[in-house]
């Protein structure tokens, strides 16, 4: 393996991708771009995170509680107005929206993607 190709694994390696729960959803009238506030339960070790998620144009709030999602959980928290997101949501630009990135079968909260 190239240094390129080890530094970019590394760098995989040192971000926590895990799977979490949405617990509470709700509108962020106050972001600059549409986007919902995110609740996420990352498990016992891990626990609650927020997150702002720009996702309006796929979901709604109440249809997000109960979806499990990955999140980045490791990441610095980043005030966005008068929100502090916690951990960074993952998922696919579709052209028509955000699609959220989640395991394809129920795993345990705070399971980590290897």
């Amino acid at each position: 393996m190239n240094d390129t190709a080890t530094d970019a694994l590394e760098a995989l390696e040192r971000l926590e991708i895990r799977a979490g729960t949405v617990i509470r959803a709700e509108a962020f009238p106050e972001a600059h771009r549409p986007a919902y506030k995110l609740w996420v339960d990352f498990g016992p070790q891990v626990g609650v995170l927020t997150s702002s998620a720009r996702i309006t144009d796929l979901y709604d709030p109440e249809g997000l509680v109960g979806r499990q999602v990955l999140g980045a959980t490791n990441l610095p928290p980043r005030r966005i107005g008068p929100f502090v997101s916690e951990c960074l949501v993952m998922g696919f630009n579709t052209g028509d929206g955000v699609a959220l990135a989640a395991p394809d079968r129920p795993v345990a909260n705070g399971e980590r993607l290897y």
